[in-house]
């Protein structure tokens, strides 16, 4: 079911592109087989799919990806082609997962072609969603001329507008700082499939994949999450209240130049047009709910990699705010959607019981209580700081709270070890 689901939603998404005169997942994911690729995961699918090889066929299977590139990149260079800022290697990647779910139909046979099939379609899931994605944000450009900045940046008065605080305290850190957050911002995939693979590190010797893992979050997330940017679409106070990441494009279009050095003024909201080409990618914060995933599935790893996850969630969550992406009620949203997305997997993984279900229906329930909040309470929000800000963190607060309780509580219990009853001694 869950491949029809997947399907059908390639073929919707395709469709609904084409309508706008550009390529869908589909087109572009075939295009990937012949032509250089646009930028994306797919040497992360790759290494996704390797987790149910050994490591001889791991050496292979990478070998005659990398091999493979190489040819066509001389190729390329001989006929006299460049690769473009929007396009990279990967071709041999997507070749090697194909050509391993040929092997796994017509050499595997039982757990063998089970396990191999499940390790390629993860890994081209993978894939699959950053194409989605990116057809998602253009749907969301194309279909919404006008935007509800001015109604999130007005609720954002509640928590202090912390974009705005944060833009200058990453100006203030100079370029070092810039460059770091922008590693950290735009490699979260690279940090998921890390915590991914170690997750996912025994299925080879297993030959069966654990029930829950972060991949299932992470694309779960990037699916649903696009949908919420149709009903409430945002472009983030860089391009609303500044010059737009490009640095000049953003002005034109913007209700004021004002982010990040002059505060806010409170005033009645109203939608405001926007170009046709900025994605509509702020409610929820995704990069929020992403980092939140990747801090979650790390608590049960070495300290290495519970340090890395802490470290990845604060640094996203600097980033989006002081790169502007962001508005502070943004990543509230996102916190408590990543929460009730993980949550309801754990759940259907464990089988439905009451304490799943009840802490589903509250995280669903706080989510869509703060999007008619945002778009119908903000000016009673920006002039009531003191009740709004408080209630917005308690909410979410109570979010943390509840999963941190439903999730310890499904741990099994830990029983101290019997001690042995003492013997009579011999009379």
């Amino acid at each position: 079911m869950g491949g029809s689901a997947a399907l059908l939603l390639l073929v919707v998404l395709e469709i609904a592109a084409r309508r706008y005169g550009e390529p869908g997942p589909i087109t572009t994911q075939v295009q990937g087989v012949i032509v250089a690729p646009k930028s994306g995961p797919l040497y992360g699918g790759l290494a996704l799919m390797t987790v149910v090889l050994t490591w001889r066929q791991r050496f292979i299977a990478v070998g005659v990806a990398l091999g493979v590139d190489l040819v066509l990149a001389l190729v390329r260079w001989a006929a006299g082609s460049t690769l473009t800022s929007e396009q990279s290697f990967g071709t041999g990647a997507l070749w090697v997962m194909l050509g391993c779910a040929v092997i796994a139909v017509t050499r595997r046979t039982g757990a063998e072609r089970v396990v191999l099939l499940k390790g390629v379609g993860l890994g081209l899931l993978l894939v699959a969603g950053r194409k989605i994605g990116d057809t998602w944000l253009l749907i969301t450009a194309k279909a919404h001329p006008t935007v509800l900045d001015q109604y999130v940046a007005t609720a954002d008065h509640a928590l202090g507008n912390p974009s705005w605080a944060a833009g200058r305290i990453l100006e203030a850190t100079g370029p070092a700082g810039s460059r770091l957050l922008h590693v950290v911002y735009a490699q979260l995939a690279v940090a998921a499939i890390v915590v991914a693979l170690y997750q996912l590190r025994n299925v080879a010797a297993e030959r069966r994949f654990p029930g829950h893992h972060l991949v299932r979050t992470f694309l779960v997330i990037g699916l649903l999450g696009p949908a919420v940017y149709m009903i409430f679409p945002v472009v983030g106070p860089v391009f609303a209240y500044g010059p737009g990441a490009s640095g000049t494009g953003g002005v034109q279009w913007a209700a004021a130049d004002l982010w990040p050095h002059t505060a806010l003024p409170i005033a009645t909201p109203h939608p405001m047009t926007y170009d046709d080409l900025t994605p509509r990618n702020c409610m929820p914060s995704l990069h929020t709910a992403w980092a939140t995933a990747i801090f979650i599935h790390t608590r049960q790893g070495p300290r290495t990699l519970r340090f890395a996850g802490a470290f990845w969630l604060i640094a996203t969550l600097c980033a989006t705010l002081g790169f502007g992406y962001h508005y502070g009620v943004d990543l509230v949203a996102g916190v408590v959607f990543a929460l009730t997305v993980e949550v309801a997997l754990r759940t259907v993984d464990r089988g439905w019981d009451r304490r799943g279900i009840q802490l589903v229906g509250y995280g669903a329930t706080v989510f869509a209580a703060l999007l008619p909040a945002y778009r119908f309470l903000p000016l009673e929000m920006a002039r009531h700081q003191v009740v709004f800000g408080p209630l917005l963190l308690l909410l979410m607060g109570s979010v943390i709270f509840g999963y941190i309780r439903t999730t310890r509580a499904w741990k099994p219990a830990v029983l101290p070890a019997r001690q042995p009853e003492p013997q009579p001694e011999p009379a």
